[in-house]
Formats: C-alpha cells, structure tokens, sequence
C-alpha cells in the first residue's frame, strides 16, 4: 500500500479510502451487508486504513455497517464522516447550523459507535451559516476530544474566499473527479493548493463506468441509481466518450498486469499531486481490484494518453 501524510495533521492514510456510499444500502442496486463486512476485513487485510462515510449514506446505515465490519480494529484506522445534508419532512436541505452540526455528530459517533472521528468534514455549505461559525463549533468538538481534525468537501471556487482565512485549519477537501469528470480539477487544484490541503477525489472510477465491467448495452435495475438520466456517465454521448477512455485504457492495464479500474485509480494518484482516492466498493473482489493500483506509475506517454482522451 501506498500511504500520505494529510497536511496540517499527524495523520498518515493509504492513498485508496474505502468509501461508505454503498455501505448505506440504496441506490446501488443489490448489497449484501456480509459482503460488504468482507469488503471491509478485506481493505484492512490490504493496508487500507483510510475509511470515509456520512451520515447521510442511507440514513446513518453506512455508519453502522462500518462500525460492525471494523470493530475492535477501529482504533488502528482513519474515518472520516461527512456532516451538513438534513433529512426529514420528505425533503432534503443543507444545515451547517451549531445545533444541527452537534445533533449530527452525536449521531455519528453513537453509529459509528466510538467516542471521537479522525476527520469531521463539511459535505455540503449550506450558503446561510457563517464560516465562522461552523468553524468555532468544530474548534469546540476537538477541545472536547471529539473530533481530531476536519475536512472539506464539494468547496469550488465560488466557496472559496470565505475559507481563505482559515488556511491549515483543515486538512483535505473532497470533490468528484475521475478520467470520466474533471469539469471541478481546475477549482481543486486552486482550493488545496489555496488552503494548504490534500485532494481527495469521489466519483473515482465514474461510478463503475471506468471499471471496463459495462457497455453501451448495460441496463441498470430501477433500485440503482445509475438507471436514471442524471447519472450522466452511463447515457448518451457522455456514456459513449467513457467507452472510449475505457478502450484507451484497456492496453495500458494489460501492458501493466492489473485491472482497468487500477489504471483509472493510477491516473488520479499520479496526476494530483499527494492526493487520495476515494473508492465505493460493494464486495472483496472490487477492493482486490482497486488495489491493483498501487505499488507502480503510469509512463509519461500513458499519462499524456489518458489525459487527452479524457479532456
């Protein structure tokens, strides 16, 4: 495994997290909790000691699955949870309130069923609550030893004046980005590089798309989320340009011995600079996978393919 020291902490992570969106159950068709249990002994087994989730990922349910698959292991990993999306009523908003952010982490932490988070992030500004703050009830949860440090995530370059004055208070910043998505790499490259930050990317691998499992032919049943138009990457031309950097990629996976998910995963390692790489995985054999994408680089000549294949 390959790890990284997350700046402005003592914190050192492997360079693939294992992400908890399908640790919640919905959306991504059939998951089994045994299989993801597995899934989790597995990525530890592996070196993986990086584990993200939120408490919005099927309701807290991703948090429970992955207290129970880490158990007494907990205290040898990172975890980050994720904070800011409200639920209830039917609808869905962003609170980045005081109170709501205490009310969230308690949740967390009775689910996760520990008594601190590694790194506590802001998934989503809500637009209303001040910077300040969101950032004086963080400071408040590390001096109760209930938070060690804190994240960002989904923050661009509209969002990032207002965190300009807390330059190494945090220590990551999460975004979408992959060979199939880098509409956000430029607000990435400016926000870490603006805030003193690592990148962590989610959405990886195109949701499944650059795995190399599907076709123009794939159907989704209607209990995944990628049946639906929004889901771009498997639809249209959108789904028709990530067949292709699947096909571009294909020969550099077989030059390389490793799947065509490892090579997608390579690109991001070896593109952004000390960055992590944030994998959703529902069974063993995709963390087997993702994990084929360490240990080697990408040539210069392969990197200069995939980037613009993918631009």
């Amino acid at each position: 495994m390959e790890y990284v020291n997350l700046k402005n902490s003592d914190l050192q992570v492997s360079r693939i997290c294992m992400g908890g969106c399908p640790m919640g159950g919905y959306g991504w068709g059939d998951v089994q909790e045994q299989e993801l249990l597995d899934a989790i002994h597995t990525a530890v087994d592996n070196g993986i000691n990086f584990f993200d989730t939120a408490d919005t990922y099927g309701l807290g349910q991703s948090e429970k699955t992955l207290a129970k698959g880490l158990g007494a292991k907990r205290k040898d990993v990172v975890i980050e949870s994720k904070f800011g999306v409200r639920t209830g009523g039917g609808k869905t908003v962003y609170d980045n309130s005081p109170a709501y952010i205490r009310e969230a982490l308690e949740g967390t932490l009775s689910r996760l069923n520990t008594d601190y988070v590694d790194i506590y992030t802001i998934h989503y500004r809500d637009v209303q609550t001040p910077m300040e703050d969101v950032v004086e009830t963080l400071l408040k949860f590390r001096e109760e030893g209930k938070v060690r440090y804190f994240g960002l995530s989904n923050i661009h370059e509209d969002g990032l004046e207002e965190m300009l004055s807390y330059k190494n208070l945090f220590v990551n910043c999460q975004d979408e980005y992959s060979l199939a998505c880098r509409k956000f790499e430029a607000d990435l490259n400016k926000v870490v590089d603006a805030l003193n930050l690592n990148p962590l990317t989610w959405g990886s691998l195109g949701q499944g798309i650059l795995t190399g499992k599907y076709d123009r032919n794939s159907m989704f049943e209607s209990n995944d989320r990628r049946s639906r138009d929004i889901y771009v990457n498997f639809h249209g031309d959108k789904l028709m340009k990530n067949l292709s950097i699947v096909d571009t990629m294909r020969p550099i996976a077989d030059a390389h011995g490793v799947s065509i998910a490892a090579v997608a995963i390579r690109f991001i390692l070896d593109y952004l600079t000390d960055s992590v790489v944030l994998v959703g995985v529902k069974c063993p054999v995709q963390i087997l996978g993702n994990i084929e994408a360490v240990g080697w680089k990408l040539t210069a000549e392969e990197i200069k393919l995939l980037d613009e294949i993918s631009k």
